[in-house]
Order: structure tokens, then C-alpha cells, then sequence
């Protein structure tokens, strides 16, 4: 019997069974952040165990709130930087280098197929878009990742969802995870893995698969998975040259980690979405999903584009082409977050960063602050925001504000108008 590219990950990484069911896996990498993991460092500490498995495999960064906002957060941030520095992590990104976790670690390269990977965080799944099992973990599975370089999973069944047809134009991968959330509900993949595939899939960039991948969460995925391919082999080359003889060797080696043609699935989902509209959400749930058209006109206070879902270059490139020669509405204010330096550096000179600030956007450091609700676009009671973030819970990006997630596409369009706007109609 086949086997899907999670099982074969899992019995590559098998470390020990100790009940029927539990495995315990080694890590290829192990991802922090200075919210989750100073708790840990802090138990770690108490219990006489601050010590780290394996300096190289463990990649650090200060994310969340950078610069710091306060005390509290900066104690949180020194707790971070003090053990990377105590334990000598090569790959530590402090402020003025860092950038946001999930999209920075891939950007480096330290993400390949067939890795084992987690983090205090729950979108740590947009990795498996390299075809890695990639999974958010609570403080004591991080500290064992930490200490022992080893995490206990249950093997966890998959579901496939074949995306079918090609996409029109206007739409985007986020509009694709958003109809996909839709159809599942937020608990219809929990404690699954969620394998994407189709033509749609292969035609996607790798920042396109980040973005399908990350709100895999969101539908209670543990992980979502892409098959590496010749796509994922043009992102990772640069990083992985050395290890192979030439790139058709490096793409044959990538098929160790495809599932097989009669692997055996909780269940498989088709979707034809060649007449997929632009999707966004409503109410406080992010499988509160509708055409875009059926909100429009809705008037929003404030627009975010950014964040591990999408504040890559492909995204801001997206937005500025709408916005290119146009004002945001009187009524909004609008941020631009690019995910990292480099993201950032690359866009100042594409122009893209230009084209922002002509609009009114306010154009910030790289940072996650908003997407939380922590800093750089909180919302106050009774405020709406239209944001490329992943989630929309109730109070997410402040206490009492209503948050309508969507794509970049859409965010720019209804910056202009100031009301959720199709792109498609600008």
C-alpha cells in the first residue's frame, strides 16, 4: 500500500514508539520567536536544562513586536537575544535584521522537503509548502524540540484537495485558501494534514503556496503540504547547489517525497476553480467566507497588507499595481508591512515602496504587530479593517474590532475606495 508524503516523513524521522500511536520524530529544525519561546527558555532555566540539542538546527527571531512597544516586551525580546547569544545560535535575527518567522526562515533557506519542523506558533504549517511536515507545537513539546531535538506527534491521517482548472484573473492564492476554509469548516481538517495538489497548485509560485499553506491552521490542519517540484527547486537552488550534481539531480531526489499513486487518504476533495471569484470573509470565524461581491460597499476604517500570509514581494507587487497612480479614500488609513529586509529592500527598488507612500500608505518595518493586535495598526472598539492577515477572531487585531480578511488585490481596491471593493472593478 502507497503511502502519503507525511508518512513517509514520519518513518523517515522515527525516533521511538513508546505507545501504540505516538511517535516520536527528530527535528531537522526548530523555529523561535520571542512570545512563545522566552516562556520556555524561562521552565528550561528553572529545571537546570537551559542547554540547546543542536545550535545549527535551531533558527531564532525577534518578530512579534519590533522595535519593542514597552517593558514588558522588551524584557521578552532581552530573554530571546540572551539565550540565542548563550548558546551561540548562528541564525538569530535581531531588530534591523529580522524579518516576520514564516516568511524570513524560508527566505534563508532553511526549509527543504522531507524536513520535520516546528515552532511555538500556529502558522508554522506555511513551511510545508516545501514539502516539509511542518507543525505549531505548545511550550513543552518546543522546550523537548529545544532540549532533545525530538517531538511526539500522533501520526496524523491526510486529506487531499485537488484544485483543479486555472485560476482567473483576479484571483489569487488567497482567495483560494479562503473558498477551501469555506468548504471545510475551521474543524474540518483537525489533527489532519492538508496536501494540496492539482494544476492549480503546480502553476503557483512558492510564495503562492506559503499562502495556501498558512491557513491550513484554519482549518484546524495540522500542517499543509505541497509536492516539491521544479518550483520549489528554483527557490531552494541557490541554498542547495552545492549538494547535488545538477539541478535534474536535485528534482529526482525531490520524488522521495511525493506521495504515492495509491497512497490512501481520510478523504479527497475536488474543486474545479476556474469560475472562483475573489473570496473574503465575514463574522469572526475564518471559515465565514463569501464572494467579495456579496460585501461589497461595506465601509472599513483601516487596510493592512502584510504578514506571513501575505506580505511577500509577489503580494506587494499585486497591491501597487492597483494602486499605481492612485489615493487611498479620505476616510482609511492603510499600512504596508513587507515580511522582510530583503522583501522590503527589493520593493524600494521596484518602486513598489513609492508607489505606496504616493497613495497614503504608511509604510512600516517588517513585523507581525497588527496581525496579533500587539503594535503598528491596532484596532480601536468599533473599528473595521479589511487586512491580508490570516485570522479573523473576535478582537484579533484589537479589542472590539472586526477584521475582513482578503487578498492583496482586494485590500488595495478597497484602500481606494474605502468601502470592500472587487479589484476587478478598478
Amino acid at each position: 500500500m502507497g503511502k502519503t508524503i507525511a508518512e513517509k516523513i514520519f518513518e523517515r524521522h522515527l525516533r521511538d514508539e513508546p505507545f501504540a500511536g505516538t511517535f516520536v520524530l527528530d527535528l531537522d529544525c526548530v523555529l523561535c520567536h520571542e512570545i512563545t519561546t522566552p516562556v520556555a527558555i524561562a521552565d528550561l532555566e528553572w529545571r537546570g536544562k537551559d542547554r540547546v540539542f543542536d545550535k545549527t538546527k535551531i533558527k531564532a527571531v525577534i518578530d512579534h513586536v519590533t522595535p519593542s512597544k514597552d517593558s514588558k516586551t522588551a524584557l521578552q525580546a532581552k530573554m530571546l537575544r540572551d539565550w540565542a547569544r548563550r548558546h551561540d545560535l548562528q541564525d538569530f535575527f535581531d531588530v534591523g535584521r529580522n524579518g516576520v518567522c514564516h516568511a524570513l526562515f524560508p527566505e534563508k533557506g532553511y526549509i527543504r522537503p522531507g524536513y520535520t519542523v516546528i515552532m511555538g506558533d500556529s502558522h508554522t504549517c506555511t513551511h510545508g509548502a516545501f514539502g516539509a511536515f511542518a507543525a505549531g507545537v505548545g511550550t513543552t513539546d518546543l522546550e523537548v524540540g529545544i532540549l532533545k531535538g525530538v517531538c511526539a506527534f500522533r501520526k496524523p491521517a491526510t486529506i487531499r484537495v485537488n484544485l483543479n482548472g486555472s485560476l482567473p484573473a483576479g484571483v489569487y492564492a488567497k482567495d483560494v485558501i479562503l473558498f477551501v476554509i469555506g468548504q471545510l469548516g475551521v474543524n474540518g481538517a483537525t489533527d489532519r494534514v492538508i496536501e494540496f495538489g492539482g494544476p492549480i497548485v503546480d502553476a503557483m509560485s512558492m510564495e503562492a503556496r506559503m499562502t495556501l499553506c498558512n491557513m491550513a491552521i484554519e482549518a484546524g490542519g495540522t500542517c499543509g503540504i505541497c509536492m516539491p517540484d521544479a518550483v520549489t527547486l528554483d527557490y531552494l537552488w541557490p541554498f542547495i547547489a552545492a549538494d547535488y550534481a545538477d539541478r535534474a539531480a536535485a528534482l529526482a531526489d525531490f520524488t522521495r517525497w511525493h506521495s504515492d499513486a495509491d497512497a490512501v487518504y481520510d478523504r479527497v476533495l475536488d474543486f474545479d476553480l476556474s469560475a472562483l471569484e475573489p473570496q473574503v470573509t465575514y463574522g469572526y470565524k475564518p471559515d465565514c467566507v463569501k464572494p467579495v461581491a456579496e460585501l461589497a460597499g461595506t465601509p472599513v476604517d483601516q487596510v493592512y497588507v502584510g504578514t506571513c500570509t501575505n506580505g511577500r514581494i509577489e503580494d506587494l507587487r499585486v497591491a501597487a499595481a492597483l494602486l499605481k497612480g492612485r489615493r487611498i479614500a479620505d476616510s482609511v488609513r492603510a499600512i504596508v508591512s513587507p515580511a522582510t529586509p530583503k522583501i522590503f529592500s527589493d520593493a524600494l527598488s521596484e518602486g513598489l515602496i513609492q508607489i505606496f507612500m504616493d497613495a497614503g500608505f504608511c509604510v512600516t518595518n517588517p513585523t507581525c504587530g497588527a496581525c496579533l493586535g500587539m503594535s503598528n495598526g491596532v484596532l480601536a472598539e468599533g473599528e473595521v479593517c479589511a487586512s491580508t492577515s490570516n485570522r479573523n477572531f473576535n478582537g484579533r487585531m484589537g479589542k472590539g474590532g472586526m477584521v475582513h480578511l482578503m487578498s492583496p488585490a482586494t485590500a488595495a481596491a478597497t484602500a481606494i475606495t474605502g468601502r470592500i471593493t472587487d479589484a476587478r472593478s478598478l
